[in-house]
């Protein structure tokens, strides 16, 4: 068996209340600059955004840093691996949202909308249906561009440029999604756990894929999705075993 590359790349987000972002910022970025990562942190008042890369034990150990905020306890990473450090720089970023819909009345972190395993989900597609027998939808809360890229068989995909437009098409769309069973989907999760709840709150019977796209293809593979996932780093795509894409 071959070794792995040697940088672990790293993609986790949690919605809690960070009151402290701003004395916050030095602090974890020095923590990360000491540990040779780089990458971005996003912090906001509702929680942590960060996509790293560096040294496996490094990494690690950060994140356990993190973890032993009891703010940050629940913070769940997906790996991947790749042969070359993806990042340029270190960087932590202060925003409004960890990501961006402007709809501030949406608070993962005040409540989630329910969540759908891979393997639950695998075996909706599998039989066609959920286990109440109803019809299952998959929805893309992506940017056009991402889905061009790759997607689930069958999903459906509103051509969106940004998600600040999701809540306005849910609005546009939502008689068509009502009586099914409404799976939403992104890249690590992220911006479902928005999407769900916008969907839920316009009477749409909806749910989160967990992990997103990453935690599908490190549980299920390529099964009912073609092609690769888009990622905000040098690697540009990864494909359904978390390998950086080949280019096309």
């Amino acid at each position: 068996m071959s070794a792995a590359p040697p940088v672990l790349n790293v993609s986790a987000y949690l919605f809690t209340p960070v009151t402290d972002a701003v004395q916050l910022r030095p602090v974890l970025r020095e923590r990360a600059v000491a540990a040779g990562l780089k990458g971005t942190v996003i912090l906001a008042e509702e929680g942590i955004n960060l996509f790293l890369a560096g040294p496996a034990a490094a990494l690690r150990g950060y994140l356990d840093d993190l973890r032993a905020d009891p703010r940050f306890a629940g913070l769940r990473a997906t790996e991947s691996w790749s042969a070359a450090q993806p990042f340029r720089k270190m960087l932590v970023k202060l925003k409004r949202e960890i990501i961006r819909m402007d709809r501030p009345a949406v608070r993962p972190d005040e409540g989630r909308a329910p969540a759908v395993t891979p393997a639950t989900l695998r075996r909706w597609l599998d039989q066609g249906h959920d286990d109440a027998g109803r019809e299952v939808v998959l929805l893309d809360t992506r940017n056009a561009f991402e889905v061009d890229e790759g997607a689930f068989h069958g999903a459906l995909d509103w051509r969106l440029e940004r998600f600040t437009q999701f809540p306005d098409a849910v609005a546009a769309h939502r008689d068509e999604l009502r009586g099914k069973t409404v799976v939403s989907y992104c890249t690590g999760g992220i911006r479902c756990e928005k999407a769900a709840i916008v969907l839920r709150e316009e009477g749409v019977d909806a749910w989160q894929l967990d992990g997103g796209i990453l935690a599908w293809f490190a549980a299920e593979g390529q099964a009912h999705y073609r092609g690769d996932c888009v990622v905000f780093d040098e690697r540009w795509a990864v494909d359904s075993a978390l390998a950086p894409a080949a280019v096309r």
